[in-house]
């Protein structure tokens, strides 16, 4: 296959995604939707995995992590509810895919990676990409951003046993936090929005993703 043939192949299985598995279930955000059908996710992926970039499932990437499925990054991006305003703060850049996706909907975005090597790689694929209004950190995420900040929403991208409190406290007052929270291989993706000083939590679908590495997510 040459490179028109694979890009038309990708374009087609993109548009089949959309229609399929995000239209076809509860993904109903026009903006997410776009940015869903504009992007490609087979730019985000291993080689060895690139015909598999567009199948409703997560994929391995390197240093023992995953690309979410579609539909999970796009439920995600959906129910933090951004606007052009917002400041985002991303626990977990991983392959970049979702970094990618948030920064097409937000003012900026700020994502904190535990491995040097994905922080890296992300950087790289998104400067090629044109988008210049993300900052990356290598760091423990469940931590928070290293810096005095709060945050419009924050999305974690990986299991935690509970929400971390600093994570709440770096949160602005009507914002949203989503993350996976959970002890074992199923979670409870949950949203959390704050408002006079109070959390609250509504659990939205099961969910299966790799744990967060850190001091307030499962060990060193």
């Amino acid at each position: 296959m040459n490179r028109d043939e694979s890009r038309d192949k990708f374009s087609k299985d993109r548009r089949q995604m959309v229609e399929s598995d995000l239209k076809g279930r509860n993904i109903n955000d026009p903006a997410v939707l776009k940015v869903l059908a504009e992007i490609a996710r087979e730019d985000f992926v291993p080689a060895k995995y690139r015909r598999q970039a567009y199948a409703d499932g997560p994929l391995p990437i390197e240093c023992g992590q995953t690309i979410s499925q579609p539909y999970i990054v796009a439920l995600m991006t959906q129910e933090l509810r951004l606007n052009p305003d917002s400041q985002v703060l991303e626990i977990g850049t991983g392959s970049g895919y979702q970094t990618a996706v948030l920064s097409r909907l937000a003012k900026k975005v700020y994502t904190i990676e535990k491995y040097s090597q994905l922080s890296e790689s992300s950087r790289a694929l998104l400067g090629r990409m044109g988008i210049d209004n993300v900052e990356f950190f290598v760091g423990d995420g469940s931590i928070g951003w290293p810096v005095k900040k709060i945050f419009d929403r924050i999305i974690v991208t990986a299991a935690v046993p509970s929400v971390p409190q600093l994570l709440i406290d770096q949160l602005a007052q009507g914002g949203v936090l989503i993350a996976p929270v959970g002890h074992g291989a199923v979670q409870h993706l949950m949203v959390c929005r704050k408002s006079e000083d109070k959390v609250v939590e509504k659990a939205i679908c099961d969910v299966r993703f790799v744990k967060l590495v850190g001091e307030y997510g499962f060990g060193q």
